[in-house]
């Protein structure tokens, strides 16, 4: 195995076209389990840490560019206010040496169906960045971007180089279940994200499907019953019976399977249940945050 180290982004262009097959590393929290359990063994390791603009984030007026290696303990403590979802993604992922090493671009590139990030990606909405020395750089949306079990859209010659997430307009929320508090698995996991500029809500879910999903379904009925209903104008409650209904859209929007860590039936009711709280908690900061603003006035 052979460890290549270039020095900037186009350097690691020019190994990755050389080498089609060289398996990028940064953080390493995914690629060197996999190496040391003999999961993986490729034949050119690509080193990204003396890359710089891989650890740097540029905040827009509507997104944030968030670049592949920046480490989730920064997401944490600097970002928490533009991209609130993933900020509570990231406290979730493994140990805090963890966080110091690993970034959302690693998590994109494993694209694991019980990735942390995917859940808060999905519902934020973003474009994951990606460029080759042949074709540029693109822009692939995040409903696109996993086309498999730790399968994505990236092309052989391809690296992740940022990703374009929208900054928060409204409360975001991330739930997950696992078989302790830290340094595991997800046995399934939901993130909620309220937009209220667009009078829409998405969702994502991990750890209970082939891919991180979207429960498109809900999303749906929700929206709808939110229209109908004037809860964004008049920040009423949501009812039990709204909540009931999108907590089981979103269970049936699961299509998990048994593992050493859980049955099928049990994530799509983890699901449901994490939908259904994490509905109650966005919505309620929403209205918070919405008589406190009829007070200003």
């Amino acid at each position: 195995m052979d460890f290549l180290r270039p020095a900037t982004w186009e350097e690691a262009l020019a190994v990755k076209a050389e080498h089609p097959t060289a398996v990028p590393i940064a953080g390493g929290t995914d690629v060197m389990v996999e190496i040391n359990f003999d999961h993986r063994r490729p034949e050119y390791l690509v080193d990204l840490n003396r890359i710089s603009e891989l650890q740097d984030w540029h905040v827009g007026e509507q997104t944030v560019q968030l670049g592949a290696s920046v480490p989730y303990s920064r997401i944490m403590a600097e970002l928490r206010a533009e991209l609130p979802g993933l900020a509570l993604a990231s406290h979730t992922v493994a140990s805090p040496q963890i966080r110091n090493r690993g970034g959302v671009g690693g998590n994109l590139g494993t694209a694991s169906p019980a990735g942390d990030a995917h859940p808060a990606l999905l519902a934020a909405d973003c474009e994951v960045e990606v460029e080759s020395q042949a074709r540029g750089s693109r822009l692939i949306p995040i409903d696109a971007f996993f086309t498999g079990v730790k399968r994505n859209a990236l092309e052989a010659d391809e690296l992740i180089k940022s990703v374009h997430i929208k900054k928060a307009d409204g409360p975001q929320q991330f739930s997950k279940v696992g078989t302790r508090n830290a340094m595991v698995i997800a046995v399934c996991a939901f993130g909620i994200a309220l937009h209220p500029e667009t009078r829409t809500v998405r969702t994502g879910i991990g750890s209970a499907a082939p891919t991180p999903i979207r429960a498109k379904a809900a999303e749906e009925f929700l929206n709808a019953a939110l229209e109908e209903g004037g809860f964004w104008d008049n920040g009423k409650i949501i009812t039990p019976s709204i909540a009931k209904q999108f907590a089981e859209l979103c269970s049936g929007a699961a299509s998990p399977i048994d593992d050493v860590r859980g049955t099928a039936s049990y994530r799509r009711h983890a699901v449901g249940v994490m939908a259904r709280r994490t509905l109650g908690w966005t919505w309620e900061s929403y209205r918070g945050k919405s008589r406190g603003a009829e007070g200003v006035a």
